[in-house]
């Protein structure tokens, strides 16, 4: 039985979208945005979405809205480092249910050309 992820924070971020092409010729498109949690020690989270419908999870969420965010955390090695991401599949509004936006939860979607 796994464990779901959850944070709950309030927005204080949200990035411009990256987009690029893999070495294998696949393009790509990642989004990222940042909340700060009452966490004591290290508040701050930036959370990745990885893919053009993914990216648009986030569209209508109001800088200052308080969300909770559902994630998968994933590490790869890449010569010789291993580097993290923590790639939300769902963002609800805090006290609006109907907000809800999830994307179903994939093994990887990320492609291993990629060098970050």
């Amino acid at each position: 039985m796994s464990k779901t992820n959850t944070e709950t924070g309030t927005l204080v971020s949200i990035l411009e979208t990256e987009s690029g092409e893999s070495k294998a010729g696949k393009s790509w498109t990642r989004r990222s945005f940042v909340i700060e949690t009452d966490a004591k020690y290290n508040p701050t989270i930036c959370f990745g979405l990885f893919g053009e419908e993914k990216c648009q999870m986030i569209e209508g969420f109001e800088v200052g809205a308080t969300i909770e965010v559902a994630f998968n955390i994933s590490s790869r090695e890449y010569n010789g480092k291993y580097y993290n991401d923590i790639n939300a599949w769902q963002i609800n509004e805090v006290g609006a249910v109907e907000s809800a936006r999830e994307i179903p939860a994939e093994t990887s979607d990320i492609d291993e050309d990629v060098p970050f």
